[in-house]
């Protein structure tokens, strides 16, 4: 069912009430999930560091010349993402003549959060023209896209947090719950999610489209490469999986071995900056701890930002 972006229904604010309800539900569940690490805020360019017990000593090079923020997983938190802008426009104002800056989102701009809409229409926009940005793909964004495709993977997406961007959109998704009491409740909620499919994919703008299917799969900048989940150990780059890249968790996250380049990456929520020798892990759980973090990466300088 459509609405009116900005207005809600008596059933879109009985769902709000449903997620207000769930909110401290999914705080203790996401936490749950969050690698423990130990902290060191020894270095007061840094705030929430999250080393490895052994601090690194990997020496890494970002680009002659360029100055590279790399942005963890947003999740529809358009309140945050300003506030890390003003962050790095701060930070980039100080560097020296001739330093480029330029920023690396790492994917997972949607879902979770209600701003998702605003966080593409800000990306699509050309707002951070001046940061000659980099986007990549994330699994969400990657789930909106099937949505686009399969009708049927809608109910899926919704339970992952693909109901927060439809609402965002406008779209209150079907109750699905309602299809578990009779074949012809279970005929309606497929009916109505055939028509919210319809609507979505027309309402959808295609800057927002456009921006959607241009994301990159990964990105390379000096001795560092960006991704949004990880890479499978023992495997060279160009074989790969576009799979992995979006979804791989402990296979990446346990293994020893170090990559060719220093893996940055989003995806798996940690209760602080990751950061050894072999990766930077950026996703600090944004949505629900109100944290979004940044790498900023100049010469052989490894420092953070965040929110």
């Amino acid at each position: 069912m459509a609405v009116t972006r900005g207005k809600l229904t008596d059933a879109l604010r009985a769902r709000f009430g449903q997620l207000t309800r769930s909110a401290d539900a999914a705080r203790r569940n996401l936490l749950s999930q969050f690698r423990v690490v130990d902290r060191d805020d020894s270095n007061r360019q840094t705030r929430d560091i999250a080393p490895s017990p052994a601090l690194p000593q990997r020496v890494t090079h970002a680009p002659e010349g360029l100055c590279l923020y790399a942005v963890g997983d947003i999740h529809g938190r358009m309140d945050l993402l300003v506030r890390l802008i003003e962050l790095i426009d701060a930070d980039a104002a100080q560097l020296p003549e001739g330093v480029k800056p330029q920023i690396i989102f790492l994917g997972d701009y949607i879902d979770r959060g209600l701003q998702s809409r605003d966080v593409i229409e800000y990306f699509a926009s050309g707002a951070l023209d001046r940061y000659d940005p980099v986007f990549l793909l994330g699994n969400h964004e990657e789930a909106l896209l099937r949505f686009l495709q399969e009708v049927s993977f809608g109910t899926q997406w919704a339970r992952f947090g693909g109901g927060e961007t439809l609402y965002s959109y406008g779209f209150a998704p079907p109750n699905t719950r309602a299809s578990l009491n009779s074949h012809e409740e279970m005929a309606k909620v497929r009916d109505a999610w055939a028509k919210l499919w319809n609507d979505f994919r027309e309402r959808l703008p295609e800057t927002h489209l456009s921006f959607l299917q241009t994301l990159k799969s990964y990105h390379v900048a000096g001795d560092y490469l960006f991704v949004h989940a990880g890479l499978r150990p023992g495997i060279s780059l160009n074989e790969q999986t576009q799979r992995d890249m979006l979804w791989i968790r402990e296979e990446f996250l346990d293994d020893a071995a170090a990559f060719d380049h220093l893996v940055v990456h989003g995806h798996t929520p940690e209760d602080a900056i990751y950061r050894d020798d072999r990766r930077i892990g950026l996703d600090t759980g944004a949505f629900l701890t109100g944290r979004l973090s940044a790498a900023r990466l100049f010469g052989t300088d490894v420092a953070f930002l965040n929110t």
